[in-house]
């Protein structure tokens, strides 16, 4: 770890250099070292796979793509819960050289349709349904055309390069493969001809494409190579010491960089164990597999470690081998930390934090940092990121413990967004910096702390949720003359969503009325829990509206006094 001393700049230095191989060469390397080892538990269906096992299944779901006609660098989209499948197909993507699409399951029909057309699938993997979600007929109002075609042969006007629809699962609907039935197109594809096609790939690659939800408009696609989150995974489990005896229990979504990369990656990156407690966040389901599974390892953003601890048998789960794990996504409470590393005897926790578009780790505390370092910082650079923080008006390179903007460059920045030069723009520098939009300060140690945010995004219970993307939403409901989006203090999420609309003249609506127009149709995190009717904002002099005074108003007429005062990083 290297720093200038006075200002706030700094450079995770390494003695373990970067892994200089697409992920299903490491891969290889992995099995042939570990084969016998648990890769994958999934604890609802007491399925497991070694990792010799788990690398033949998702051989075949690459032989299975690549009979259906996906070329290196075609886009297949995954929409669905945390199934071990979700797993196979990241890898059985990577091993063919198709880009991942991940896409986020609380998306509605408005939304899937523009995250595929977007990027440009090819294909897409998802499940029949969770919960109220159903997600087969969400796919066919998109893409009706599937249910005339034949599966694997789709045409669909809206997607024009979309040719198939797959099922995670064996359930049979008109037009989609089935999940079998599609291992089974791949039997006639060679070993030799997958080979070639696994060895034609490199590093710099794009293999995989997160949405992110859009400071303006629709979520962009941050396009990440094999390098970025090889790489990533890889140094975020050096960072909590994962070894091959290990075993994490994952709770936290896949189809977020989360999931995927500090969790995944992390865990095939070391030969450990990726174990699958529910399909989405249960408290009780995280608690049980711990304890069945003798996981050591443990992440999650902190409203789900709060629940866990709040669980009412929490006391009859036996959690003593748990060590380590990240905690990231929203800053910690401190009394929640001291009761992760005493009553759920994870001494070793780590916090990190970055974005989406860094793969998503720049930060990491070490396993042995103090409790404060863990509750009031995000840590110091990860090896091999730079880190700077800048005066947001001039662009210089502030002085130690003075407030900035957190600005990352490294291995870890992603190419670009997906078909959107001019975000891409905006987000990197011409020096290769990828400006966040948070504030932070960096101490003399080049420990950094989250101090607010330049932008207006609301976190909430770990969500990335932006207010241009759900005011323009709102926009479209025909009583709505004006709508201003923020985000107020919430004990429970960190953030709550709060609407201030303006109706159209001789208007009337009801708080119910606007949260039912949304439901359906954008993701249930991003509806707002409460609307305020206004005839006006406040305004600066020049007609810019004033957030901050919003959210004043806010926590004063909602009794949020309390929420706004929880002590965090």
């Amino acid at each position: 770890m290297s720093h200038t001393a006075s200002l706030s700049y700094s450079h995770g230095s390494s003695a373990t250099p970067l892994i200089g191989l697409t992920i299903p060469d490491y891969l290889d390397r992995i099995v042939s070292q570990f084969p016998g080892n648990d890769a994958l538990v999934d604890v609802p269906s007491g399925r497991r796979w070694t990792y010799a096992q788990m690398r033949d299944d998702c051989r075949r779901v690459a032989k299975s793509l690549m009979k259906l006609g996906i070329k290196r660098g075609d886009r297949v989209a995954i929409w669905a819960t945390n199934h071990p499948e979700w797993v196979l197909v990241q890898f059985g993507t990577a091993i063919m050289g198709a880009v991942l699409v991940n896409i986020n399951p609380a998306y509605r029909t408005h939304e899937l349709e523009y995250a595929l057309g977007n990027s440009e699938t090819s294909a897409l993997f998802l499940i029949e349904r969770f919960k109220s979600s159903d997600y087969v007929s969400m796919f066919y109002d998109v893409c009706p055309e599937t249910k005339d075609s034949w599966p694997g042969e789709l045409k669909s006007k809206k997607l024009p390069l979309m040719k198939a629809a797959i099922l995670l699962q064996p359930q049979e609907h008109p037009g989609i493969l089935p999940w079998e039935q599609f291992l089974d197109l791949g039997n006639d594809v060679t070993d030799a001809e997958l080979n070639e096609r696994q060895a034609s790939l490199d590093i710099d690659d794009v293999i995989n494409i997160q949405y992110t939800s859009g400071t303006t408009g629709m979520p962009k696609g941050a396009s990440l190579t094999h390098h970025n989150i090889l790489n990533n995974g890889f140094f975020a489990g050096e960072g909590m010491w994962l070894k091959d005896t290990d075993r994490l229990c994952i709770p936290v979504p896949f189809y977020h960089c989360f999931g995927m990369v500090l969790a995944n990656l992390a865990c095939v990156t070391h030969g450990a164990t990726m174990v699958l407690p529910a399909e989405s966040f249960d408290a009780g389901a995280t608690l049980r597999a711990v304890q069945q599974e003798r996981c050591t390892a443990l992440h999650g953003v902190p409203t789900m470690f709060i629940a866990e601890l709040e669980h009412e048998d929490f006391d009859s789960f036996d959690l003593t081998s748990l060590r380590t794990g990240i905690m990231a996504g929203a800053p910690c409470p401190i009394e929640v930390m001291k009761k992760v590393i005493t009553k759920m005897h994870a001494s070793q926790v780590t916090i990190g934090y970055g974005e989406t578009e860094a793969s998503p780790i720049a930060t990491q505390t070490s396993v042995d940092a103090s409790i404060e370092d863990r509750t009031g910082t995000v840590g110091r650079a990860s090896p091999h990121v730079e880190l700077k923080i800048v005066d947001v008006d001039t662009g210089a390179i502030v002085p130690c413990g003075t407030q900035g903007e957190i600005c990352y460059r490294g291995y870890n920045i992603m190419r670009g967004y997906y078909n959107n030069p001019e975000g891409t723009r905006e987000a990197i520098d011409e020096a290769g910096w990828l400006h966040s939009g948070d504030l932070a300060t960096m101490d003399e140690r080049g420990y950094c702390r989250i101090t607010g945010r330049a932008k207006e995004m609301i976190i909430r219970g770990g969500e990335n949720v932006y207010p241009r993307e759900i005011e323009e939403f709102l926009f479209t409901h025909p009583k709505v003359k004006n709508v201003q989006i923020i985000g107020v203090p919430d004990e429970k999420y960190g953030e709550e969503i709060q609407a201030w609309i303006e109706l159209r003249e001789g208007e009337t609506a009801t708080e119910e009325e606007i949260r039912s127009f949304c439901k359906g149709r954008i993701a249930h995190y991003k509806i707002p829990r409460y609307v305020k009717f206004v005839t006006e904002y406040p305004m600066t002099v020049t007609g810019k509206i004033q957030k901050f005074k919003m959210r004043e108003t806010a926590i004063k007429e909602l009794g949020l006094e309390k929420a706004a005062g929880i002590e965090t990083a």
